[in-house]
């Protein structure tokens, strides 16, 4: 079967949401991953989003986000019945293509430690795992709460 990368609109919101909701261990935000989080996201980002389709359904998902120098890759997934057939690569190169064209030179992303999969994808695809910093965070909102897809 075949599938096509293209960018995301918010008018996939609905079908891509469906999608986080299907992945175990997926981190869905209250407000950022609302459709006017969303929406938000891709009015700053308009270019760089991307979605896979197959038979007129999402399989796959990015979010991409840059700030004029680094960006970060959010919900990157691959529907479990389309991984291993080249779609989470050919995503990633995508975002990546879209990034060269704004100039920018580094991405960086977030892996869960227990998302074996998940790292072990980005392991194999040559990314660097740093273990020279450490991250923070500072909540500004309290409401926008995270929810890990369980089953």
């Amino acid at each position: 079967m075949e599938y096509t990368i293209r960018t995301m609109t918010l008018a996939d919101y609905e079908n891509v949401k469906r999608l986080w909701m299907t992945i175990k261990g997926f981190g869905i935000r209250s407000i950022d991953d609302s459709k006017e989080g969303v929406a938000r996201f891709i009015r700053r980002n308009p270019t760089t989003s991307i979605v896979a389709e197959r038979d007129g359904e999402i399989v796959g998902t990015i979010l991409c986000g840059h700030d004029g120098r680094n960006a970060c890759f959010y919900h990157v997934c691959v529907r479990e019945d389309c991984r291993r057939q080249g779609i989470g690569k050919t995503m990633v190169v995508t975002a990546m293509r879209e990034l060269q064209k704004e100039k920018i030179n580094k991405v960086s992303l977030v892996a869960y430690k227990k998302n074996e999969i998940g790292n072990q994808f980005w392991h194999k695809a040559g990314w660097v795992l740093r273990d020279d910093l450490n991250t923070y965070d500072f909540i500004l909102n309290d409401n926008n709460i995270t929810n890990f897809n369980e089953d």
